[in-house]
């Protein structure tokens, strides 16, 4: 059976882009508005509170990891002290030392290592919204050292740390999902997965993705009824089932035509359509332009197999 998480993270592709310590004490509090990049961070001393629209206040502790893959507005603040409700604490940068929050000088209540990665997928934004908004993992020993592991290579001038970055980078992420199932309120597949009955269900989503689904068909995979799979699916992904095999066959079909492997009549078929007009229809729909198109408008060196009219 296929692996959604796996397959995910394959296209997602994911990078290294920035990784660094902090250092704070006193009251503090930082709003970050970096709309587009993932960001995650581990306590490696102290604790604080992380604050996002639309959730209660989250308290990060001691080897606690947090990452929110589509790092909406979200603010990181002192516990003790509290920070003063509209302060905004500007960063100080020392050169050969760590971020400073805070009080300038003295031993530092907190310690943080901060990081964005970036997706260099360009169907990324759908996959993350297939991603809780957060997930928080406690105390998890393997994360701590991957992380650690990220901070030296990004700190060291040694050869090939990009690569090595990039797959430090892949294990964290995934390290993370693997772990993450029960994040808090937060819907999405990997809150899917956690659930063994609708696991099966979005297995056979990834296996076989042209297979012409129906919201029956995959209830009784699931072996429940298809009321009752419809509501738990909705709830724990956020989305209707048929919703997500569209975003699905979507994300599919953005890969095989960035990477010009396929001429469109294969990728319809892979991605479930009967027809390139349909597959046509349903992608400009979704999308906002028609697939030949988006091929042209794709990094990727042509090979000619994509010769479809749009």
């Amino acid at each position: 059976m296929s692996d959604p998480l796996a397959d995910m993270i394959s296209l997602l592709q994911p990078s290294a882009r920035h990784s660094k310590r902090v250092d704070a004490s006193g009251a503090w509090r930082v709003q970050r508005t970096e709309v587009g990049q993932a960001y995650y961070c581990m306590v490696l001393a102290g604790q604080c509170c992380l604050e996002m629209d639309g959730h209660d206040p989250i308290h990060l502790g001691d080897r606690d990891f947090v990452l929110i893959p589509a790092a909406c507005d979200f603010a990181m603040s002192s516990i003790n002290p509290p920070a003063p409700k509209g302060l905004e604490t500007r960063p100080v940068l020392q050169p050969d030392s760590p971020v400073r929050l805070g009080q300038a000088d003295g031993k530092p209540d907190v310690r943080l290592l901060i990081g964005y990665c970036h997706f260099g997928a360009p169907d990324a934004e759908l996959l993350v919204s297939l991603l809780p908004d957060f997930f928080v993992v406690r105390k998890e020993r393997r994360l701590e050292n991957l992380a650690r592991l990220v901070r030296e290579e990004a700190l060291a001038d040694r050869p090939a740390r990009n690569v090595v970055l990039d797959h430090l980078l892949q294990v964290l992420l995934i390290e993370t999902l693997r772990s993450a199932g029960e994040t808090g309120d937060s819907k999405g597949v990997v809150k899917g997965l956690s659930d063994p009955k609708l696991a099966r269900a979005l297995r056979h989503i990834h296996e076989t993705p042209q297979t012409p689904w129906t919201v029956a068909d995959l209830a009784r995979a699931a072996g429940m009824s298809r009321s009752a799979f419809f509501t738990t699916f909705n709830r724990k992904l956020g989305l209707a089932p048929m919703e997500y095999i569209l975003n699905w066959r979507m994300t599919l079909a953005k890969s095989m035509l960035r990477h010009r492997q396929h001429t469109m009549a294969e990728i319809a078929e892979k991605v479930g359509y009967g027809s390139t007009s349909a597959f046509s229809v349903a992608f400009s729909r979704k999308v906002g332009q028609p697939p030949a198109r988006f091929a042209r408008q794709q990094a990727e060196p042509a090979n000619h197999l994509i010769n479809a009219p749009a």
